[in-house]
């Protein structure tokens, strides 16, 4: 490999940018912030870039591939591509990658993570510490949820909510799991005899609803203001997958009525914004999109990108390759 040249639309680790340095000449936004629309589209007619890895705040459609003429391959530095139009790829013969696997234990450690802090009110507790305010143990402060032997739902039973439901084990939980597709998920009926039902029956029986499905035209605002009235009032709802996925502004009335116990959020439906009010109440939890930040998995979704991009620069499949008709023969 020689004489490619490569832009990276926001900065990631520094292994990944290493290794396709070696391979080529890498140009880099050097603010640690999104492009804009105006700006991306500027940058790649004018830099006649062989290769882009970017990010899921970046839209990868007609028009940017339109911009950046000549392109033998896009690598996205994420699992979730909703952001990129894949038929629109295959109709250009171009190339796309995601980053998935490397990403898994991660993000269903932070699932988890949010559902302990939501539960057990941690960031509403460790507020009142900090302000001085409290005044002494008592019998009926800041009770919540029990963990132990209730039911966990998994909405999207792919890599990450598998994985998520796997970790129930020491908790003696038990699962219920949605396929849209219908199809059982083998690994947790043997591991966890775990039951396939309807949404609608996950909703009015889990006390644990964890998100992992992916955002396509059926799964926007799932969660609305009819979703949340089916759920118990002590039921509590984890976002690790898509923000759009909820319906926002019915979150917060179902938070403020108590029509649902608790949310913990990793992802919103409009980043970096929330919806109006969201971020006054105390049962919900709301971090920036970690999922996947760890030292390990993003440092491996850096390298996996790379790779996959190196590959798309010489004609061959990438490893986790998002139109695989490409390359059949």
């Amino acid at each position: 490999m020689a004489g490619y040249k490569v832009y990276i639309t926001r900065m990631i680790p520094q292994e990944g940018i290493n290794l396709l340095s070696s391979v080529a000449d890498v140009t880099i936004n050097p603010d640690d912030a999104p492009l804009s629309r105006d700006a991306l589209l500027n940058e790649m007619k004018n830099g006649h870039y062989d290769g882009v890895l970017g990010v899921l705040t970046d839209r990868i459609d007609g028009e940017f591939f339109d911009s950046c003429k000549g392109l033998k391959g896009y690598a996205n530095y994420a699992v979730g591509y909703d952001n990129i139009d894949v038929p629109e790829a295959v109709r250009r013969g171009i190339p796309v990658s995601n980053t998935p696997d490397v990403l898994t234990d991660a993000t269903a450690e932070c699932a988890w993570a949010l559902l302990f802090a939501t539960a057990r009110r941690v960031v509403e507790t460790d507020r009142v510490m900090r302000s001085g305010s409290w005044t002494g143990w008592g019998p009926l402060q800041f009770i919540g949820g029990d963990v132990k032997g209730k039911t966990l739902g998994i909405v999207g039973a792919g890599r990450i909510g598998t994985e998520m439901a796997l970790m129930s084990k020491g908790f003696k939980m038990k699962v219920l799991y949605t396929s849209s597709s219908d199809r059982r998920n083998a690994v947790l009926d043997a591991e966890l005899e775990a039951e396939l039902v309807s949404f609608e029956e996950l909703l009015r029986e889990s006390d644990f609803v964890s998100i992992h499905c992916p955002l396509t035209p059926g799964t926007r605002h799932l969660f609305d203001a009819k979703a949340f009235a089916l759920m118990k009032k002590t039921a509590y709802i984890i976002n690790t997958g898509r923000g759009p996925v909820i319906k926002e502004e019915d979150l917060v009335e179902a938070l403020k009525n108590g029509e649902i116990a608790g949310a913990g959020l990793d992802v919103f439906e409009n980043e970096p914004a929330m919806a109006p009010n969201l971020a006054e109440l105390d049962n919900a939890v709301v971090v920036p999109h970690i999922g996947s930040a760890t030292h390990s998995s993003r440092n491996n979704m850096a390298l996996l990108a790379a790779r996959n991009l190196m590959a798309m620069l010489e004609g061959e499949k990438p490893e986790t390759c998002l139109n695989p008709e490409l390359f059949e023969k």
